[in-house]
């Protein structure tokens, strides 16, 4: 390979390079440091697989970036979303409508879409449920391409697995990667993270996402059980992973970031005291765990879905010198002294700056970004939390992992059977403390 033109390689060249690699044809890609040439072979192809509200909204801050972007492929297992999707996309007034080149032969419904759609992109953006998650990324990593995918990136420990190897080959082919953990990309996150030192060695930290609970999407009639589990997926193992899982992994992810480390056991409480009725399938109310990290240190999580309690989403790490309330985005000494306080007239929003960041470095040919390890992680303990909030046990990451446990229905179709089936009376198995164990 020459290399004798000092980064003048095209960022076309780069994702050539990367889908060669993904083939197997070269042992090492060719990296631009040149700027983004302008053109129609420049050009990034996007395909949005999971066209639902966060999915649009993923594709839009895609379509907003300073890059020459284009969405050429949207597949979803409902024509209804993909085509609200695209509706929705056209409304909005700062996209180009240009950049919106999805006809009907580029529209894919089913189970299957994503097969079809990926090959025609230079990145795909994953966004359906998180149980189809492992299996997306593998098939976009695989065809060589860049990945944004949504948290979390899997709901149970064989998905946790199987996107641990895969992000391994991401690597190894220079793909870059990011998952939607957007406190990441948040400046006052950011800036809390720099001065962490400030609070000396963490002994301890905290974290919540109490809050009233989602939306329901009830039972309408001719559906088969699995669609009516794929439109109300928020309430299924399988497809959400629970609400510990699905959202409160933002929280965690925090506390394992400044921490520099993962928990290596769990143990917690949790249960249905408010949403009891069947419409909410099978996931707790409530979790409480006591996460233990290597070092001894201990968090305490709690998430909560019960209206009319009290809401927080925040975290909390308290050092040897003070603590860092992230909501707050200051720090302080032990005397309440406030040693730090982000200016929040600086802050971003970084659902749109994890898009711009991992744009640019595609337009400039640049391997920056390697997220899928640390989500896979995160999102590993977040199932840890949900393992112990079932069981009553303590639940040991290695365990947990080596177990292999796999949630994942036999066979994805409209008249499958997924792994979790109601009784006659339309009511969903539950896990029971004590009872429920995890060999």
């Amino acid at each position: 390979m020459n290399t004798d033109n000092k980064g003048t390689s095209s960022r076309r060249e780069f994702v050539r390079n990367s889908s060669l690699i993904a083939g197997g044809v070269l042992a090492a890609p060719l990296f631009s440091k040149a700027n983004y040439f302008s053109g129609a072979d420049d050009t990034i192809k996007i395909a949005l697989v999971g066209a639902g509200g966060r999915g649009t909204g993923a594709a839009i801050q895609a379509l907003k970036t300073k890059q020459n972007v284009k969405l050429v492929a949207v597949a979803d297992a409902f024509k209804d979303r993909l085509e609200s999707c695209l509706k929705s996309m056209s409304q909005v007034e700062e996209i180009d409508s240009k950049r919106i080149d999805v006809p009907a032969d580029r529209q894919f419904v089913g189970f299957d879409g994503y097969l079809k759609a990926i090959p025609l992109a230079d990145v795909v953006i994953l966004a359906t449920p998180p149980g189809f998650r492992p299996l997306h990324f593998e098939a976009a990593v695989k065809l060589g391409k860049h990945v944004f995918m949504e948290k979390p990136v899997a709901t149970d420990p064989a998905g946790i697995n199987k996107v641990l190897a895969t992000a391994q080959l991401a690597k190894q082919r220079k793909l870059n990667v990011v998952v939607g953990l957007q406190r990441h990309y948040q400046n006052s996150y950011r800036e809390l993270f720099k001065r962490k030192d400030l609070i000396g060695d963490i002994v301890s930290s905290q974290c919540w996402w109490d809050g009233d609970g989602v939306w329901v999407r009830p039972r309408q009639e001719g559906q088969t059980e699995m669609e009516y589990q794929m439109r109300n997926w928020y309430y299924f193992n399988w497809l959400c992973g629970d609400h510990i899982t699905e959202q409160h992994v933002h929280n965690i992810d925090v506390i394992n970031w400044f921490k520099g480390a993962y928990p290596i056991k769990a143990q917690g409480m949790g249960g249905r005291e408010v949403r009891t009725g069947k419409e909410y399938g099978e996931i707790f109310d409530h979790h409480f765990v006591e996460f233990h990290y290597p070092d001894g240190t201990i968090l305490n999580s709690q998430c909560r879905h019960q209206p009319k309690t009290m809401s927080k989403v925040d975290e909390l790490l308290v050092g040897t010198k003070g603590k860092i309330f992230a909501g707050a985005a200051n720090i302080v000494d032990h005397k309440g002294k406030v040693i730090y306080q982000f200016d929040k007239q600086k802050e971003n929003d970084p659902y749109q700056t994890e898009h711009d960041e991992l744009f640019a470095a595609i337009a400039k040919g640049e391997f920056k970004f390697s997220d899928a390890e640390n989500g896979a992680r995160s999102t590993m303990t977040s199932i840890l939390g949900r393992m112990a909030t079932y069981s009553g046990q303590v639940i040991e990451l290695d365990k947990a992992l080596a177990s292999n446990i796999d949630l994942q229905p036999k066979e994805y179709s409209w008249t499958a059977a997924p792994s979790i089936l109601p009784n006659a009376d339309g009511f969903y198995p539950v896990a029971v403390p004590g009872i429920t164990t995890y060999a």
